[in-house]
This record gives structure tokens, C-alpha cells and sequence, in this order.
């Protein structure tokens, strides 16, 4: 009976070694994919950074004003004055003369009544 236990038991052993070892090399592999996929991120941010510089750098005022001017008779754009602004007082919060004024009862009626047609009865 105790060879019988010791041979399970030995057993056990190995089969949580074989066990031990296959797990030991996923992680390993893991360990590899997301040192690569980090890399991956890193160069991406380098990128990034790249085309930011770029795009700050095509921005630029005067060489927007340059295209401006060279392209005028096709775009026919102006420089921007302060006339071309509103003033704050000017600005009409909700007034807008093509918006319905609605009752907030009447609006939560209609609430309601869509609710109800979205309700499927048995």
C-alpha cells in the first residue's frame, strides 16, 4: 500500500513539474510579446511627436498668410479683423425664433407616451 502511495505521489510530482515547466515558457513568451508591443508603443509616441512638430511647423501664421495671399483669387480669403466678432450682449441664450417653445409637462408627456409604445404588451 505504501509503494502504491509513493509511486502516486512521485507521480504528482513530476506531472507539477511538467506542469510547472510549461508555464515557466508562456510566461516567458508573454514576457516577450509585451516587451515588443511596448516597443511598438514607443516608436508609435516618437511618431506622434514627429507629426506634431510637422503640423505645428505647417501651421505656422506667416506661412498661412503666405498660401493666403498666393492663393487669394481662388480662395478669396481676408485677415481676420475685430469688426468680424460679436460682442457677448449679442448672443441670444434660447431664442431661437425656429425652436417650438414646449411645457415641460407636455414635454414629459410625450415622454411618456413614447415609453409606453416602446413597452411590447404580452
Amino acid at each position: 500500500m505504501k509503494s502504491i502511495l509513493y509511486v502516486l505521489t512521485a507521480l504528482s510530482v513530476f506531472g507539477l513539474a511538467l506542469w510547472a515547466y510549461q508555464e515557466n515558457y508562456r510566461t516567458q513568451q508573454v514576457l516577450k510579446e509585451t516587451q515588443s508591443l511596448q516597443q511598438e508603443i514607443g516608436m508609435a509616441q516618437v511618431r506622434l511627436a514627429v507629426l506634431n512638430a510637422e503640423w505645428a511647423y505647417l501651421n505656422r501664421p506667416d506661412r498661412l498668410r503666405e498660401l493666403a495671399d498666393l492663393n487669394f483669387e481662388r480662395l478669396g480669403l481676408l485677415p481676420l479683423r475685430a469688426e468680424q466678432f460679436g460682442r457677448a450682449d449679442q448672443i441670444s441664450y434660447g431664442e431661437d425664433p425656429d425652436l417650438p417653445i414646449v411645457d415641460p409637462l407636455e414635454l414629459q408627456e410625450i415622454k411618456d407616451v413614447q415609453a409606453l409604445g416602446e413597452v411590447q404588451f404580452p
